[in-house]
């Protein structure tokens, strides 16, 4: 069922159910029966249970969306833009567990979603993006809106498939659903041309699949198991290394109950926030470029790494020869080729996080009844001590402007963790993932491993459509936000009450931190002029595209402008708040740096070669720590 309903009357999609639980598909029976490839594809959409298809229609998909008018099952949502609706379906299934849905035609429509594709293969997320294809004859010879889209996005989907005959739609749409969400979850794009749409064809739901040689493994070996736990047992330095991987498994309990069976301290990356509850008393934070001083001072000083659906990338371990020293290495992931990657593992572990980690679990409390639970004190006094001496903090601008990081601060505080939020990517990004608590996984939706400026709005859409009942919050950059706003009128239209924080700092404001700390604070092209001209003015051009708009400029009005956002819930709510454009994101690791070269807060850096950190290190980042406490 298409949809474009009044503000008035608008409803956001169907409710998912359990969230993370996969579609159960319910494959039609009886006789075949004839249809045309178009109708063939819904029906096929229908049996694999998704709900929500995000795109716009063109020339060669066309024939699709005739039939999809008639469902009662799929609900499509027409955006402004095919890269608003590849990253509404990653933002859906980043928020939901299921398999996010896009579709597009043929040439540009098609061309447009590889960035979407490029993101979701990066932070391995299920999408299955449908795009239309010049009919068969016309193949090879550069026609109106041709692309080769399968060689185009062939690097970066999962898999890819060009589909040339009709009959095969059920059986490729079933694999493609089947592909993007077993395994090491990730996009997977399917390609029909106009003609086989417009074909008739018999209607017949697969019995099996047809992929040779996909055999994701599942099941952890028990003797890697077991060669794991004895080495949980022996060490003294441990320390849990928490990817997105543990999200995706659903593993979140059994990680929670590994970590209170050890007492190991629990570092989760950007792309695992909301795995570990940032509340509980072992967790030390985001590890990384801009994590806490505490987790990656811990990695650093580790003797053992157990790493669970992580990948040891470079915003993780800086200067990777330099990384984590003295550890030995634990690494379990779905996707043997991350194994050993970038660094060797001593411990490999195949298998999905769940699996593994609730096998680790019986394995390390054997190994504990026979030789006791080693005492980890030593080890905790020295995390403590990092987390007391650089606690996270800020300063508050010179010239008294309102600080980014107290308004991201505020609306985590006030708006609570049981929301959603969405993040662009640059400093609101980084602040959004220190700033605010997360205590439950898909809670926090971002663009990790691509780093896609614009992806806020349309996967906040995404995910409100995913999860309609909980509130949704996209937090963005004033760069960000002019490339993607378009969404913001789909949204009015189609009833996605989503709120957007705009961080405006006049700036494209990371790459001027770099441009400050890098370049001689020569600063060019950057200055966005969204504070000198207030061009675009964000309050006027929310209220065009049918949002309610809000502006904050002071500390004051914070709060009071938060609650007044939180009220409104019959359409989207986008609010301008004007921050300092000279704020920096803390702790940081320079590219190319190893972790030992943490600063802690500009001119202030951890000496990690001493057992004891240096009395005016500490009193200095204690001062500028407290600096940001009210």
């Amino acid at each position: 069922m298409t949809s474009a309903t009044s503000r008035s009357d608008a409803k956001p999609g169907p409710t998912p159910g359990t969230p993370g639980a996969r579609p159960k598909p319910a494959p039609p029976a009886g006789t075949p029966v004839r249809v045309t490839g178009a109708q063939s594809l819904v029906r096929s959409l229908e049996a694999v249970g998704a709900e929500v298809v995000f795109g716009i229609p063109g020339g060669t998909i066309l024939p699709a969306y005739d039939p999809l008018l008639d469902s009662t099952k799929v609900r499509h949502i027409l955006v402004r833009h095919e890269q608003g609706a590849g990253h509404a379906a990653t933002g859906y299934a980043q928020a939901t567990g299921k398999v996010g849905v896009c579709m597009a035609t043929s040439g540009p429509g098609a061309t447009n979603l590889v960035t979407p594709l490029a993101d979701a293969n990066m932070d391995s997320v299920p999408v299955v993006a449908i795009t239309g294809q010049q009919s068969r004859a016309l193949i090879g010879t550069d026609a109106f809106q041709e692309a080769d889209i399968c060689g185009i996005t062939m690097p970066i989907t999962k898999h890819n498939f060009l589909v040339t005959d009709p009959a095969d739609i059920p059986r490729t749409i079933a694999e493609a659903f089947h592909l993007a969400s077993t395994g090491r979850p990730g996009p997977v794009l399917v390609d029909i041309p106009k003609d086989v749409l417009q074909e008739m064809t018999s209607f017949s739901w697969p019995t099996e699949l047809r992929l040779p040689g996909y055999r994701p493994t599942l099941r952890p070996h028990g003797k890697q198991v077991r060669e794991a736990a004895k080495l949980i047992a022996k060490s003294r330095r441990p320390v849990l290394y928490v990817g997105g991987g543990v999200i995706k498994a659903e593993a979140h309990e059994q990680l929670k109950q590994l970590a209170e069976l050890t007492g190991i301290p629990v570092v989760t990356t950007l792309m695992a926030r909301g795995a570990f509850p940032d509340s509980h008393p072992q967790h030390l934070g985001m590890p990384g470029m801009h994590g806490t001083v505490a987790a990656v001072a811990a990695m650093q000083r580790a003797d053992l790494l157990i790493a669970l659906g992580a990948r040891f990338d470079d915003r993780v371990t800086g200067q990777l020869s330099s990384f984590a020293p003295d550890a030995s290495i634990v690494h379990a992931d779905i996707d043997p080729a991350e194994i050993s990657k970038n660094r060797k593992a001593d411990v490999p572990i195949v298998g999905d996080c769940k699996e593994i980690i609730g096998e680790l679990i019986t394995a390390v409390q054997t190994e504990f009844d026979h030789g006791g639970k080693p005492d980890l004190t030593d080890w905790w006094t020295q995390a403590d001590d990092w987390r007391k001496t650089y606690p996270a903090g800020y300063e508050w601008p010179d010239d008294g402007s309102l600080s980014p990081q107290y308004v991201i601060e505020r609306i985590g505080q006030l708006v609570g963790p049981d929301a959603v939020y969405a993040a662009g990517v640059g400093q609101h990004q980084m602040w959004a993932a220190q700033f605010v608590k997360y205590e439950n996984p898909r809670t926090w939706i971002n663009s990790g491993g691509l780093g896609t400026m614009g992806y806020a709005v349309p996967a906040a859409m995404g995910a409100q459509f995913g999860v309609p009942g909980t509130q949704v919050w996209a937090i963005d950059g004033d760069g960000c936000f002019q490339m993607t706003n378009q969404e913001l009128a789909t949204c009015a239209i189609e009833g996605a009450p989503i709120k957007v924080a705009v961080i405006n700092n006049g700036n494209l404001g990371m790459v001027r931190q770099w441009q400050n700390l890098f370049y001689s604070e020569r600063y060019s092209n950057t200055d966005l002029g969204t504070h000198k001209h207030r061009i675009p003015d964000f309050v006027l051009l929310a209220e065009a595209l049918g949002c309610a708009g809000l502006r904050c400029e002071t500390k004051e009005d914070v709060d009071a402008t938060i609650r007044r956002a939180m009220e409104i819930n019959d359409r989207p709510v986008v609010i301008d708040f004007v921050v300092g454009k000279d704020a920096q994101v803390w702790p940081m690791v320079a590219a190319g740096t190893g972790n030992d070269e943490i600063m802690a807060v500009r001119g202030i850096r951890p000496l990690f070669d001493d057992d004891e950190v240096s009395v005016e290190t500490t009193e200095a980042a204690a001062e500028a720590a407290g600096e940001g406490e009210r």
